[in-house]
């Protein structure tokens, strides 16, 4: 594909089954001639054009039939980690009958990650899936959390990026984000940080969490902030889920989950922490919104 050919996308709407909910990702095809012509700088300003919190690029790698570079780029930087891109990609690749395979691999930056298309309840006849309505399993690694020592300066500065919140607990995530549980679900969903401070702070970005109330479908409310990447809030992180897996389970003494994340435009994610093997297993649906073509 040459530089006046176009480059097929999609934009999707990933771990909902509503348009304009959850998180959006344009899901683009390129090919092995595009490597050479469309440079990292031409990806990243694609990226910076979509304007949305994750643009990805699919490229199939030869001699396969279901594995594909994936690379995710947010308005302002390449990342390593993206749940939602992940399943958005798998989505397109699925729902437009690209593959042969209920599943598909991913060569990317965290490594080899894969993507089965699994059954919705509803949905299942003979352990087959049938209709348009499935789930997408992403298989990710865990992201562990720890203790923090932190300064007396980082702690007001964090307290201050949340509001003046009160914070019950907070880790340090292996990916370079913070982790701060707060006493409630409402205090989640309430939540105004600022983000001019949330800059300041001396990580990526913060994940805010609480348990649910006695009696809810969901185990854990969320929210994630990453203003440094140009995301002030990620509707939906798959990424974040995979450290929030690792941090409830331990509070929690579980294994699997339903979790809620909390932002505008909300979202709902099935987890499964398989402790064995570090993998954290996630289940979500998707919807295509848009599909166009790339002209330059």
């Amino acid at each position: 594909m040459g530089k006046n050919k176009t480059v097929k996308y999609f934009v999707v709407d990933a771990f909902t089954d509503s348009a304009f909910k959850g998180n959006p990702a344009a899901v683009c095809f390129l090919n092995d001639d595009d490597n050479n012509e469309r440079d990292d700088t031409w990806l990243q300003s694609l990226a910076t054009e979509f304007n949305i919190s994750e643009t990805c690029f699919l490229i199939p790698i030869t001699g396969f039939d279901a594995r594909f570079s994936l690379r995710w780029f947010t308005p302002l930087a390449e990342v390593d980690l993206c749940g939602h891109a992940t399943l958005a990609s798998a989505h397109c690749l699925f729902s437009n009958g690209l593959v042969d395979s209920d599943m598909v691999e991913f060569v990317t930056r965290s490594g080899i990650l894969t993507a089965k298309r699994v059954s919705d309840n509803s949905e299942l006849n003979d352990g087959e899936v049938k209709g348009g309505t499935f789930l997408i399993e992403l298989n990710f690694p865990v992201v562990t959390t720890c203790d923090i020592n932190l300064s007396d300066d980082s702690s007001s500065m964090i307290t201050k990026a949340l509001n003046g919140a009160t914070i019950v607990d907070i880790k340090a995530t292996a990916t370079n984000n913070i982790l701060v549980v707060l006493p409630s679900m409402e205090s989640v969903t309430e939540l105004q940080p600022r983000m001019d401070d949330i800059l300041k702070c001396p990580c990526d970005g913060i994940i805010v969490t609480a348990a649910d109330s006695a009696g809810s479908a969901y185990d854990f409310y969320s929210r994630y902030f990453a203003p440094k990447f140009g995301v002030d809030e990620d509707p939906v992180c798959g990424s974040a889920h995979c450290a929030l897996a690792h941090y409830w389970s331990l509070k929690m003494n579980k294994c699997d989950f339903l979790a809620y994340q909390a932002s505008r435009r909300s979202g709902t994610i099935r987890i499964h922490l398989d402790k064995e093997k570090q993998r954290v297993l996630l289940r979500g649906k998707s919807v295509t919104v848009m599909e166009g073509h790339v002209l330059v």
